[in-house]
């Protein structure tokens, strides 16, 4: 494979993760998840591409690195990748969201938590032939919302047994006690599995020759764009919260909690169509997206107590105090901000900028450390 393809994904990678990094701003600035002003609906909403673009490129990376290996060792590769992930969901990054150590009261399943499970799953699906993996994750995804309908709904909390934690965990999401206290399930497991399954399959389309790879991607990816419009402007499905006529903001409101099937069309779409230009970007910005898009579990790691302890100086230094509620249970048990601590839109995007310029430095040494040598404990990060 050439360089120039890899590298198209690692630009891909590289500019959902800055995007990423606006949300878990957000998270500590007070300012709300979408609305009601089209400035704070984009803020968020620009957001949405990240999560499936991770677990659809965490996919494609595990069949390109499977070229390299038997199906046995990729499948181990697989486990071992996610149990480590759900480990740093459930320790490292559970702090990071909190500065606090009231572990026993607050667990929270996130992105990385989920993308362990999708890899776990993935570990299974490698023995398939290709085409039975790529069937099960467009079936998932196009089917999952069907499911919705016959299901058994979650009762309210607390959940009264163990299948309604089961229903959450696998599919609606919330909280589930656990001891004390509770795992908040932000990310439900069976829209993300199609997503990285159908992920796995694309890697075929990425060592395909060039003329027809930038066909298949572009070809794809706007179909799935139509597709969107086509199933929104009608409301024929694939979204529990239908499009009310109202206007743009009415329109691209669909669910992420658990993914639909048009939350998936209007992020995977865009993203897919893109990669043959990606595939040809050569300017600065590019190359630095690339040094970002090669390290991306390390980002992930450093940018939230990064971003933490950003919020906590601005806190600082505006208030003359770090206020209590930036040590509650972010980003899903918190409490509203306090009074008068909710930021302005250029305030975030300001720190957002900064934590970003940060986070170059260590991700740059890891790729120069990684093209110089492989050594044993970079499979950690």
């Amino acid at each position: 494979m050439s360089e120039r393809r890899i590298a198209s994904l690692d630009v891909l990678r590289g500019a959902v993760m800055v995007l990423m990094a606006i949300d878990h701003v957000r998270v500590f600035s007070g300012v709300p998840a979408g609305g009601p002003t089209p400035g704070v609906f984009f803020t968020r909403w620009i957001t949405h591409f990240c999560a499936p673009a991770f677990v659809f490129l965490a996919g494609t990376s595990a069949f390109l690195h499977g070229r390299k290996l038997t199906r046995g060792a990729l499948s181990r590769y697989l486990l071992l990748r996610g149990l480590w992930l759900i480990l740093l969901e459930m320790t490292f990054l559970r702090f990071a969201w909190t500065f606090n150590f009231d572990y026993a009261h607050y667990a929270l399943a996130g992105v990385i938590w989920v993308i362990g499970w999708s890899l776990i799953t993935l570990a299974g699906l490698v023995f398939l032939p290709l085409p039975a993996v790529a069937a099960f994750g467009i079936a998932v995804v196009a089917g999952h919302n069907l499911a919705s309908a016959w299901l058994p709904q979650p009762a309210q909390t607390p959940p009264a047994g163990a299948l309604d934690g089961l229903w959450r965990l696998l599919y609606f999401g919330g909280g589930i006690p656990s001891g004390k206290g509770e795992l908040v399930i932000l990310y439900s497991l069976v829209p993300w599995i199609g997503v990285i399954a159908a992920g796995y399959a694309f890697g075929a389309v990425m060592t395909a020759e060039s003329a027809r790879r930038r066909r298949v991607c572009l070809g794809l990816g706007l179909a799935m764009i139509a597709g969107f419009v086509a199933l929104r402007a009608f409301n024929l499905y694939g979204d529990p919260r239908p499009w009310d006529g109202s206007g743009v903001l009415s329109f691209l409101n669909t669910t992420k909690y658990p993914a639909s099937l048009l939350f998936l069309l209007m992020t995977l779409g865009p993203l897919i169509a893109l990669v043959p230009a990606f595939e040809r970007a050569e300017d600065r910005v590019s190359r630095l997206l690339v040094v970002f898009g090669r390290a991306p579990l390390l980002y992930y790691l450093l940018h939230i107590p990064l971003i933490h302890l950003a919020a906590c100086a601005v806190s600082l230094g505006r208030s003359g105090e770090v206020v209590p509620w930036l040590f509650e249970n972010h980003p899903m048990r918190n409490g509203p901000p306090p009074e008068g601590y909710t930021w302005s839109l250029p305030l975030l995007y300001l720190v957002t900028a900064l934590v970003v310029a940060l986070l170059y430095f260590p991700c740059r040494w890891l790729g120069e450390r990684r093209a110089r040598r492989r050594e044993a404990w970079m499979a950690l990060v």
